[in-house]
């Protein structure tokens, strides 16, 4: 293994393999040092995005954009026919839409601690498929913060392609970079269509839902089955989308296995104008996908 220093960027090179790691506090781009270290490569591995410092209490940032020179290093890279994987870092959603386009692979890494190393290590060389899931969403524009999956029904609603007459803007789709619960795999899953066990249920009943999840890819993985719910008519607003359930499973390549959620009568519930908690009779949309802009729905009667 060999190292090298270039003004404020370091880099690694391993059997083919550059390591590029772009000062974090002055965020200065050598471009000429970095494209000859990522010639002598055949993949190319971008650390960017923020320093541990930066988040966390007494933290917050106006900007949570990756700086634009870290963002036109992953380009350049691109730009020389190299295979470039971008690694983010950081304790908060960012914004990186102007690498995206340039990346072969995204993975973020947060802050992992001690084993961040190893762990990062583990997953881009395919000893661990990884199956990690959005805790939170990721905006597109600054503008668009803050942004949520579980937001209030509007009485023009956003639609994808109509800017005017919506809730959305002028000059941003409204949907975000990357929604909560998002997260990708090594293998495809299948989700199918959520299956009640009955229609319509009475007041104290368990209300009972069954899908069947697919490995199509070719490596064994785990997903995450997402279970969410909407009160379509109720006294007070309700969230277009709310999370009530979510299980994990592991599948083979061409295994598949029933999952079964069980949303008891509190779980319909909310805190109405007196503060008090209320399960009111009325249909439910029950949702089932792998994140919360990615599902299925079906709807049943709760009275």
């Amino acid at each position: 293994m060999e190292v090298y220093t270039c003004d404020s960027v370091s880099y690694v090179i391993c059997r083919n393999l550059a390591f590029l790691m772009l000062d974090l506090e002055t965020n200065q781009l050598d471009l000429a040092g970095a494209k000859r270290v990522a010639a002598m490569s055949d993949i190319v591995i971008v650390g960017v995005g923020e320093r541990a410092y930066q988040s966390g209490e007494a933290r917050s940032m106006a900007h949570i954009d990756v700086p634009d020179s870290q963002q036109q290093l992953v380009k350049h890279l691109k730009e020389m026919g190299k295979k470039v994987i971008v690694l983010v870092m950081g304790g908060r959603p960012l914004i990186f839409n102007e690498l995206e386009p340039y990346a072969d692979a995204i993975l973020m890494t947060w802050w992992l601690g001690t084993e961040a190393g190893n762990s990062i290590a583990d997953v881009l060389s395919g000893d661990y498929n990884p199956s990690g899931k959005l805790p939170m969403t990721f905006p597109a524009a600054i503008g668009q913060v803050p942004i949520y999956y579980n937001y209030k029904n509007t009485g023009r609603p956003s639609q994808p392609g109509f800017m005017t007459y919506t809730c959305g803007y002028l000059d941003q789709d409204f949907r975000p970079a990357y929604p909560f619960g998002y997260g990708l795999s090594y293998t495809q899953f299948e989700i199918s269509d959520p299956i009640p066990s009955k229609k319509e249920y009475k007041k104290g009943e368990t209300v009972e839902c069954r899908v069947t999840v697919k490995n199509t890819g070719k490596c064994e993985g785990k997903e995450t089955v997402q279970l969410y719910i909407r009160d379509l008519v109720s006294s007070v607003t309700r969230p277009v989308k709310e999370l009530r359930g979510f299980e994990q499973v592991t599948l083979k390549p061409g295994e598949e296995k029933e999952v079964v959620f069980q949303l008891h009568e509190k779980e319909l519930g909310f805190y109405n104008g007196n503060l008090e908690y209320v399960v009111e009779p009325g249909e439910f949309e029950l949702m089932v996908g792998n994140s919360s802009d990615h599902l299925k729905k079906t709807v049943i009667l709760y009275n």
